[in-house]
């Protein structure tokens, strides 16, 4: 699929299998270098795979390509529909609520990001996180501590990296969206905003230091810690300018009255949000039935069409109802009970693998139930993507040790490209040796490179 990088990751694993010193120091000192970079995730190291996904710039542009085709479409969508793209994808009465509110500019999904698994033939893009992507400050770290690798040195001696920029976008992007708002502070304060013990919590530290770095005073806190008096919202009487929300609508409405503050001072428009609550119609996973819905194929230009064909996969809200499939019309229950094989199920809106049915992994019986759950629940069913498992080195060793025994498995790559007002810059690549390929179930993540021959 990419020579390019297929080339480059053959001389990548021959240093790896033909240079003793180079990988006696990964087995060494590979763990250390991560634990140095606080690179955790709930206090488990992130990565233990010594080799970064390497992407050539022919593909990384067809990927760009791709996801501006998606991710307009998905804006078309919402903006065509209005009110009635909430029915379809299930807004909850209080979700809408809030998705009224004005954010001050025009986008509702600026930070967002597309996730994907790598198939024998291209990419496929399973759901959007609209709402709160996170990661690609673990990826920024990740890619400074491979750089400063031996092998990954030794390596650069044929071939040329280049890490990419999501810290710089993504604080351009809360500035932008600051300005767009009115905002005329020249720097003005950010808050990275989510409860103080969710896992990620190191990650948020890696943002205030980048934004403090170029000058942006920043703090990290919990809502239930902010106060709103005088028209500012405040934490520990500091000023807040940009909140830079990193906790979904509904994590906020499971304690409204605990984060009262934070939503008056967001009525208000007192205070900029990033992502804003109205990103919550977009972000819900049944925004792929509006996708791949054929009655709705006339809301997208051609070319729109031609990237979700290509690479989105059939998508419906599980529910009593008649549909199309391959352009013959089903009923939706007795199809999905037919093509366990094929199918998985996922709730509407949740993350980190939860309450995730894979059907080709589950016996008749367990499916059968699991569609009677999804029935009276949020569901949406997809079609199943054949993954490509890759070779990856991996450094097994016990947790906390600094040894590990370098070895060689095949993986899933979830590559995850992120989005900044609507153009690609990044990704956060996880690896995972089952199905589900999200960190919180146990995956780990790599950093990603641009890879090109030296001249």
């Amino acid at each position: 699929m990419d020579s390019t990088s297929d080339r480059a990751v053959a001389d990548y694993h021959a240093l790896l299998r033909d240079e003793t010193a180079l990988a006696q120091e990964l087995e060494e000192r590979f763990f250390a270098r991560m634990r140095e970079r606080h690179l955790t995730f709930g206090g488990r190291q992130l990565c233990s795979f010594p080799r970064p996904n390497l992407v050539s710039p022919a593909v990384y542009g067809q990927i760009g390509g791709v996801c501006r085709g998606i991710f307009r479409a998905i804006e078309r969508a919402e903006a065509r529909l209005g009110e009635e793209l909430w029915d379809r994808v299930d807004l909850l009465p209080e979700e809408r609520e809030l998705a009224r509110l004005d954010p001050g500019y025009a986008r509702s999904s600026p930070l967002s990001r597309l996730d994907s698994f790598v198939t024998p033939s291209s990419y496929q893009y399973v759901e959007l996180n609209a709402e709160t992507p996170a990661g690609s400050s673990y990826a920024d770290t990740l890619a400074e501590v491979f750089l400063e690798i031996p092998i990954v040195r030794r390596f650069q001696e044929r071939w040329r990296l280049r890490p990419f920029q999501t810290g710089r976008r993504l604080l351009a992007t809360l500035v932008g969206c600051y300005r767009e708002a009115g905002g005329r502070e020249k720097h003005p304060s950010i808050a990275v905003v989510d409860y103080e013990d969710v896992p990620t919590r190191v990650e948020h530290h890696m943002v205030r230091e980048y934004c403090e770095s170029e000058g942006y005073p920043s703090l990290v806190c919990d809502p239930r810690h902010l106060t709103y008096e005088g028209g500012r919202l405040r934490h520990e009487n500091r000023p807040i300018d940009i909140v830079y929300k990193r906790l979904l609508v509904n994590e906020l409405l499971e304690r409204r009255d605990e984060v009262r503050p934070l939503l008056d001072a967001a009525r208000d428009r007192a205070v900029v949000i990033v992502n804003p609550f109205r990103c919550k119609p977009v972000h819900k996973k049944a925004i792929f039935e509006v996708l791949t819905d054929d009655a709705l194929q006339g809301l997208f230009t051609g070319e729109e069409q031609a990237a979700i064909r290509a690479h989105v996969p059939w998508t419906r809200r599980v529910r009593e109802s008649r549909t199309t499939h391959g352009g013959q019309e089903v009923d939706l229950p007795d199809f999905i009970l037919g093509r366990r094989d094929r199918l998985v199920m996922k709730p509407n809106d949740e993350y980190g693998g939860k309450g995730v049915f894979i059907g080709w992994e589950m016996a008749d019986d367990e499916w059968t139930r699991a569609l009677g759950e999804a029935l009276g629940s949020s569901y949406v069913v997809q079609e199943r993507v054949d993954v490509l498992r890759e070779e990856f080195p991996v450094l097994a060793g016990e947790e906390g040790s600094d040894h590990g025994q370098l070895g060689f498995g095949d993986f899933v790559v979830d590559l995850d490209p992120y989005v900044f007002g609507g153009e690609v810059e990044g990704f956060l690549t996880r690896l995972s040796a089952t199905s589900l390929a999200n960190v919180t179930s146990g995956a780990g993540q790599v950093p990603s490179f641009l890879v090109e021959p030296r001249p």
